[in-house]
């Protein structure tokens, strides 16, 4: 293969994963909204849990108040009922007795149904907290993870930084100034492989004559179409076990 042909194809595959890792570092403030979302979400679902639960509460202590107040009137009217005079009076006074009566029956059937009520809402009030404090342990460990790939990621820019230089060092100034005009040209993808007659990355045919160039790896050739640089990967040979295995 033509050494800076060689070069080249390297270069394109540091410049790619330099690319690919400043990407990646690039991310990471969006990655970092979204664990704050995920968590949000379950804060809020915690929130309104505890929200229902406070006033299932509030509304069962009205409840109550209402029937103690029902209470007193009976207690009221039971001692007039002792004091009454006429049937007229009795009967009037029996009637409000079992008006009171109904009253308090009714709004311990709400008290009733509230307590119901409120052991659902404990219970889904402490189902989303577990589920909140197991979001918030797994969004840790991915944060880890981030901070370790973030670390790894800075390294490796370093090292193929390097590489770069050094690549560069041995490279024909002419083919560097080549690359890099098809690189920013060509969203960082100066370089293609043809395969089958065609650019792997455009996926336009070539011409026979400009694939058959191409496919001696010795001289610099461009695709037609999008003007990246283009190499060809022979098969790798058989081996010579593979080769003496008979045929099926």
């Amino acid at each position: 293969m033509l050494p800076d042909l060689e070069r080249l194809i390297a270069l394109q595959r540091i410049d790619s994963t330099a690319a690919d890792a400043r990407r990646r570092l690039a991310e990471e403030p969006e990655r970092e909204r979204v664990f704050e979302a995920r968590i949000e979400t379950l804060r809020l679902k915690v929130t309104a849990a505890k929200e229902q639960l406070a006033d299932n509460q509030r509304v069962r202590r009205g409840v109550e108040k209402d029937v103690a107040v029902h209470q007193g009137r009976l207690s009221k009217f039971r001692e007039q009922l002792m004091s009454v005079k006429t049937n007229v009076e009795y009967q009037a006074m029996q009637k409000e007795i079992e008006f009171a009566q109904r009253e308090v029956k009714a709004l311990e059937d709400q008290i009733l149904e509230r307590m119901l009520e409120a052991d659902d809402l404990t219970a889904a009030a402490k189902r989303a907290e577990l589920e909140l404090a197991s979001e918030q342990k797994a969004v840790e460990a991915e944060r880890r993870l981030q901070s370790t790939e973030h670390d790894e990621l800075k390294q490796s820019l370093e090292r193929v930084s390097q590489e770069r230089a050094d690549l560069v060092t041995a490279l024909d100034p002419k083919m560097l100034v080549l690359f890099d005009l098809v690189s920013k040209r060509r969203n960082g993808v100066a370089v293609a492989e043809a395969r089958d007659g065609i650019c792997t990355i455009c996926h336009v045919r070539l011409r026979p004559q400009v694939f058959n160039t191409v496919r001696r790896n010795e001289e610099i050739v461009q695709c037609d179409s999008c003007n990246r640089i283009l190499y060809f990967t022979p098969a790798a040979p058989a081996s010579a076990e593979a080769a003496a295995q008979p045929a099926p």
